[in-house]
């Protein structure tokens, strides 16, 4: 039908064109699933990737996508960690065990309980539970391996706790007949780090909650955050170094409390650590109790207040990560990125996003950063921004990288892989030829959606009128969107509307009421299912949807927006939805404006106030858009945006990144220049052609004052407003004392992606929409005002994924260009490395070079231990054993451990002997016995894994450090050693053929600048 439309204006309603994604071409989904708690961890060589969710049990995965396995029954699994050097994966719960799970070549060809997997080698895998305990009364939040292989964990209440590698490792050399007897000895051999930092009864720690605990390799050091604070360890020594928040401040509670130390005191710490059996309690004065126990009360209450509505910290601290130049990055929930240095001093802060950050993953030298409104950014090791696009509909849960792509897990379960080389050349070139071939993977969708407003009046409506309105006409349509004001009015009910909608409430019981009846008229649970509502005071807006559209109906978000008594009371404003659907976003937005024929410039500012500061927020639990499993229910609860300002990143607000968006309510707008008799002289004579003339919304936008781009359909009806309530037909307008002038109080307008109005639908312009119907209800008496509702006919352009992948993998595959930059993207700069023997004596230390002999490209270093070895007295070597996650043994220090070398520059690494490291055995906490390390000659493999920027394909340098302790061995070794500052190289021939390439070593350094400092 006809329609009606405003001019466009810069500062409009029409849709600010986004430029086409460069890296959504480059997306791999991968086994979607409708679960919402999920942890991911990359392990075994890239290979197999685990899921482990709350509550799950033995089965198969999809075959198609992902083949997996899952675990039987266990309590929540709150965190994952991964010890490749092992194989093992250690998740942590909510029941306070830690557990080991295991793929088992041996025990899945004897059989047993537990899922079977088939690898990649074609062997039968069998994935068990192993080794578990109880590791904290409280649920277990976060786990890290340390550089030397001990397994820290994190709890409520700022609870810390260490797991000695060697209790681990010989519990897990038990067999299963000793499995209880194996998790007895690892449970009582916990280090409780908060009570090692506890001095005079004062604590260094917040009794905050542990949340993320982070290695830092490099350095040897440990990372372990709350909301608000972190906390820096020696890793090696297992001591606290500083305490500081996210201001960078350093709390100073710690040194006071070691300044102030009572001797009494001292004495009695060191009686605990002489015996295993015996625990005194500190003689603390009441008033440092006093102290402390006003502390820990006071740090209990701002930990209740975080995880309620009232007193949440828009600065919390909710992602950790770091990157291979040994700077660590902490993300917040206000899209707050900071950066730290290995010491803990705060480098910058830099902001690219509104949203809170969820994860935040490193690699090269690029940093990812995933947030709660599923996007991800991507940015150099300074902070500077590289790319950014929407990953998922939902928000982002974790990321990890695995065979040259970074795989990101969202929170409705979709896993999809990313290139590493995004953004890069590559991207231009796909972008190119696959809009060359966008006509093959394009989907027209048709959808019929009903929209109906209606000033209810505080009445409620009866059957017959709401038949008429919206039940007859939503047999034909799949989505239906409806819109009421004054729902519920009077003082006392703004006022406590408004109270409760500082504390995130809403609802009332005429609005319940109205939700149900609606529901019933259009046979809800059966034909329809409610997809969202959103109340604010007497405005509400709710949306259902057919059941045969439902599935991809998805990311519904509410918001409300405040416009009377000083923006703040909701008398009137607007409420409004935004949904995801057929992938394309599509808002509806319910207003009522100032009233009264003069207040036209009021009501232009309700507009312009609702357009610019209707912010959505992305739901904590997206709907799945694509899966009919990850709907919700009819009653499921959405995240509900406040009053809030906030805009997109760019600057731009909401409703104008929308593919369309329907504004329907009672705006208001009177007609202008005639009288009362007039007016009805002209309704009466249906002369609607000379009344549009007077309306004034249809001046105001012509003159481009108030919604700018828009479009309305053509009025057939006569005016809305004012009626006399059960008066039926045109008799019914007011003839009381005021006689107000009939109007077009309630309207419907909308605008779609088209930029000019004979637009067709394509993936540059995804949504036209036409008018089928636009009428109002003239037999519906309830109300003062009319209802109206308006039909309209979407065409809906989506990508097909399923073709696209299949044209995708035809230009990878065919195309020189990409498949020659594929190649380089992968290539590893060649290194070189000054020795590949070492021998360390007496506390010596070793300078160990590495070279990038590349002149194009950074190359990351990292160094771990494969493995250690004993030297027998007899020449003989015990077996090769590696500590967890390739760990460093505890008499050697090698820093740093990992690092960037830019093209054609060397970095030195310190490998030093930490000579006769005591040992200490802990039981329930407590220091039961200590040793020196045995005397005996020992020896190390140090693998430097080098890896360039784009790619996980790596190279190795094997390096050979051998300890000599013994007379024979340091005798033997005195003429080919050197000072302790110096190099202590063995040449080839004093060791045995350990596969070392002859390539790797510098032939000689005086040629070979060293970089600049």
């Amino acid at each position: 039908m006809s329609e009606f439309g405003g001019p466009r204006n810069p500062t409009g309603v029409h849709r600010h064109r986004r430029r086409r994604g460069t890296l959504k071409s480059r997306s791999r989904r991968y086994a979607p699933d409708a679960h919402r708690r999920f942890e991911l961890a990359a392990i075994l060589s890239a290979r197999l990737n685990w899921l482990l969710l709350e509550d799950i049990a033995v089965t198969r995965g999809d075959e198609e996508s992902a083949p997996f396995v899952e675990s039987g029954k266990t309590s929540p699994t709150l965190c994952l960690v991964v010890d490749e050097a092992t194989g093992v994966v250690w998740s942590g719960h909510k029941d306070g065990k830690i557990r080991s799970w295991k793929i088992d070549k041996d025990a899945a060809k004897n059989g047993g309980d537990g899922g079977l997997v088939e690898g990649d080698d074609g062997e039968s895998y069998h994935f068990k539970e192993g080794l578990a305990w109880q590791a904290h009364r409280n649920p277990v939040l976060c786990m890290a391996i340390s550089p030397y292989g001990d397994i820290w964990s994190g709890s409520e209440g700022g609870g810390i706790k260490i797991w000695p590698w060697e209790s681990i490792d010989k519990s897990l050399s038990l067999s299963l007949e000793e499995r209880h007897m194996a998790a007895l000895l690892v449970e009582r051999s916990y280090i409780d780090l908060r009570s090692n930092c506890t001095v005079n009864g004062v604590c260094a720690l917040p009794p905050s909650d542990i949340r993320h605990l982070l290695s830092d390799t490099a350095r040897s050091k440990m990372w372990s955050a709350s909301s608000l604070s972190f906390a820096l360890w020696d890793a090696r020594k297992r001591e606290l170094l500083k305490v500081f928040g996210i201001d960078g401040q350093v709390d100073t509670r710690l040194m006071e409390a070691s300044t102030n130390q009572d001797p009494r005191v001292d004495d009695e710490i060191k009686e605990k650590f002489v015996s295993s059996k015996r625990k005194e309690k500190s003689q603390v004065s009441f008033l440092q109790r006093s102290r402390n126990a006003l502390l820990g009360a006071a740090d209990a209450v701002r930990r209740v207040a975080a995880k309620g509505t009232f007193g949440e910290d828009n600065r919390r601290i909710e992602a950790l990560g770091i990157a291979k130049d040994g700077t660590v990055w902490s993300g917040c929930s206000n899209g707050t990125l900071i950066q730290w240095d290995g010491n803990g001093t705060r480098l910058n802060e830099i902001q690219h996003h509104a949203h809170a950050v969820k994860t935040i993953c490193t690699f090269g030298t690029r940093l990812w950063v995933g947030y709660v409104s599923g996007t991800i950014h991507v940015m150099d090791l300074e902070g500077n921004l590289l790319g950014s696009w929407v990953a998922h509909s939902s928000p982002l849960i974790k990321m990890a990288v695995g065979g040259s792509y970074i795989f990101t897990l969202a929170n409705h379960g979709g896993i999809r892989g990313w290139n590493l080389a995004s953004p890069g050349p590559i991207d231009n070139i796909l972008l190119s030829e696959l809009t060359n071939k966008e006509l093959s993977y394009t989907k027209q969708e048709n959808l019929k959606i009903l929209c109906g407003t209606w000033n209810v009046g505080q009445a409620r409506a009866s059957h017959d009128s709401l038949i008429s309105w919206i039940g007859t006409p939503a047999t034909e349509v799949g989505l239906v969107v409806v819109g009421l004001q004054e729902v519920e009015m009077g003082a006392g009910f703004l006022a406590m509307a408004a109270a409760k909608e500082t504390v995130g409430l809403e609802g009332s019981a005429n609005g319940q009421w109205w939700l149900d009846t609606i529901g019933k008229t259009l046979d809800e649970g059966s034909s329809f299912e409610r997809v969202g509502s959103r109340q604010l005071a007497g405005l509400l807006i709710c949306a259902w949807a057919r059941k045969s559209i439902r599935p991809n109906i998805g990311d519904v978000d509410a918001a409300a927006v405040p416009c009377g008594f000083g923006r703040a009371i909701g008398n009137k404003g607007s409420v409004g939805l935004r949904m995801r659907v057929y992938d394309r976003v599509i808002c509806f937005t319910n207003s009522h404006f100032a009233a009264h024929l003069e207040a036209v410039s009021r009501r232009n500012a309700d507009f312009d106030h609702i357009y610019r500061n209707m912010s959505f927020t992305r739901p904590s639990h997206g709907l799945t858009p694509t899966s009919a499993s990850g709907g919700s229910s009819s009653a499921a609860p959405l995240n509900r945006g406040g009053n809030a300002t906030a805009q997109s990143d760019d600057g731009k607000p909401d409703l104008s990144e929308a593919d369309m968006v329907v504004f329907l309510g009672d705006f208001n707008y009177r007609l202008h220049s005639l009288t009362y008799d007039e007016a009805r002289d002209m309704v009466s004579q249906r002369c609607f052609d000379w009344l549009r003339e007077k309306d004034q919304l249809r001046a105001e936008m012509k003159a481009g004052r108030v919604f700018q781009g828009m479009r309305e359909g053509l009025i057939t009806f006569p005016p809305t407003y004012k009626f006399e309530r059960h008066v039926v037909g045109l008799a019914g307008y007011d003839s009381g004392e005021k006689k107000r002038i009939p109007a077009w109080c309630d309207r419907i307008l909308y605008r779609d992606s088209r930029a000019i109005s004979m637009a067709e639908c394509s993936l540059e312009c995804p949504v036209v929409s036409s008018i089928m119907q636009y009428e109002a209800s003239m037999d519906a008496t309830d109300s003062d005002h009319k209802p109206v509702r308006c039909i309209f006919n979407v065409e809906i352009a989506r990508v097909d994924e399923s073709i696209r992948r299949k044209e995708f993998g035809q230009v990878i595959l065919s195309n020189e260009k990409i498949k020659s930059l594929l190649v380089e993207c992968c290539t590893v700069p060649d290194t070189i490395v000054s020795t590949n023997n070492i021998i360390l004596q007496n506390s010596e230390k070793s300078i160990l070079r590495i070279t990038n002999k590349c002149e194009k490209y950074k190359a990351t270093f990292e160094v771990i231990c494969e493995g250690q070895y004993t030297i027998k007295e007899d020449g003989d070597t015990s077996d090769l054993s590696a500590k967890g996650s390739f760990g460093f043994p505890h008499w050697l220090q090698v820093n740093p451990a990992a690092g960037v070398i830019k093209p054609g520059q060397i970095i030195e690494v310190r490998v030093q002997h930490e000579e006769h490291f005591t040992q200490e055995a802990f039981v329930d906490g407590v220091p039961s016995n200590w040793w020196c390390e045995d005397a005996k000659d020992k020896e190390v493999i140090l693998l430097v894994n080098i890896t360039g920027s784009y790619s996980t394909e790596k190279k190795t340098h094997r390096i050979h450090v051998r300890r000599c302790y013994s007379s024979q061995s340091s005798s033997e070794d005195k003429g080919t050693t050197t000072n302790k500052v110096q190099s202590n190289h063995l040449h080839r021939a004093e060791f045995a053929d350990f596969e070392s390439n002859s390539t790797d070593l510098v032939p000689d350094f005086c040629p070979i600048q060293r970089p600049l400092r």
